[in-house]
């Protein structure tokens, strides 16, 4: 039904698709306003009320008994068990679809560096993959600890770093990645995959449906840190990611994308005017728009261990993960995207 130009959604949907629907908007919540609702409630706690303001302050002596946890590989397992099998996430999955696909086995006794792309407005078939497990991450990849990084900032957040932890992500410091690419998880894994979003926030502003571009050109130290500890990069690709939302896009140069990026480098979370729908109508709203995600996880390209490589050496693999990405995706674009004939991968620097 439309009215005025706006699409409204059928009063007979099920309660299923409600649900997914609901599961999405909490998530863009989350993702979108949760570092700022963490901040909001710890001060109404703080400030306004009588008992649980003590409990707060012994929740910050927690906070500091366990500041470097984040670099130290995340929470143990089973405290991130209960999240990635409840069934919220389970309706989050199935809303878009997403999709999750192998192309080759990998070593369960090795550590790898998964590189995911493109990051799109909040990465969420990454999300969905790697730390949820109703798309089969564990049985795909068996004895592999997965771990996705996101930006270091989500973890000095009052109360929001403990959904951040719960979702079984780790920090983008080096130190914390140069900790899970030397070290050996915990039982019952046997080996680490790492999933790094490497084009980052800056990336988001280019993302625009039917679109793929991607920040990498400039994009070494994951090559750098890889080399250091001999780990192999795999190519990840998120067919339909870019697709989920539009956005007010400001092209580069402009003092709309200046102004954005100058936020993004105070806050480090790029400030996106999103184009998305609503709970009740398709029109408008930011909620993201009901479009499917197949993560495609590529093979490994296998690197030396260069305790301290050089320029050279750095822009040697560099090119040779870039031919191994692009050939990902001129391999499977045809299986995901719509008119992939005019669909290429754009390298931006």
């Amino acid at each position: 039904m439309e009215i005025l130009g706006v699409k409204f959604a059928p009063l007979n949907v099920p309660l299923k698709r409600r649900l997914e629907t609901l599961s999405a908007a909490v998530w863009i919540v989350f993702l979108g306003f949760g570092d700022f609702i963490g901040y909001i409630v710890t001060a109404y706690i703080l400030f306004y009320t009588e008992i649980l303001r003590y409990f707060l302050l012994l929740y910050f002596v927690w906070m500091y008994y366990d500041w470097d946890t984040c670099n130290r590989g995340g929470r143990k397992e089973w405290w991130t068990r209960w999240l990635r099998n409840c069934a919220w996430l389970r309706h989050f999955c199935n809303y878009f679809p997403l999709k999750l696909v192998k192309t080759t086995d990998l070593d369960p006794t090795k550590s790898y560096l998964f590189c995911s792309f493109p990051h799109g407005i909040l990465s969420t078939g990454v999300f969905g993959a790697f730390s949820s497990d109703f798309l089969g991450c564990r049985e795909l990849f068996p004895g592999l600890d997965v771990r996705v990084v996101v930006l270091d900032q989500h973890f000095k957040i009052p109360l929001f770093r403990e959904y951040a932890y719960l979702s079984g992500t780790i920090s983008s410091s080096a130190k914390s990645l140069n900790y899970v690419l030397s070290t050996k998880p915990e039982e019952p894994f046997t080996g680490r995959a790492t999933v790094l979003i490497v084009g980052g926030a800056s990336e988001s502003l280019e993302c625009k449906p039917g679109t793929y571009r991607i920040l990498v050109k400039r994009r070494k130290g994951f090559i750098k840190i890889a080399l250091k500890h001999g780990t192999p990069l795999v190519p990840v690709f998120s067919f339909g990611e870019t697709d989920i939302y539009d956005q007010v896009y400001g092209s580069e140069g402009t003092l709309f994308r200046r102004v954005q990026h100058f936020i993004r480098k105070k806050i480090g979370i790029a400030p996106i005017i999103l184009l998305g729908r609503g709970f009740f109508q398709y029109s408008f709203g930011i909620i993201a728009k009901r479009k499917p995600i197949t993560v495609v996880v590529g093979k490994p390209l296998e690197l030396p261990k260069i305790p301290h490589p050089t320029t050279e050496q750095i822009d040697e693999y560099h090119e040779l993960f870039i031919k191994h990405l692009v050939e990902l995706f001129e391999t499977h674009k045809h299986k995901y995207v719509e008119n992939a004939d005019s669909v290429t991968l754009e390298l931006m620097s």
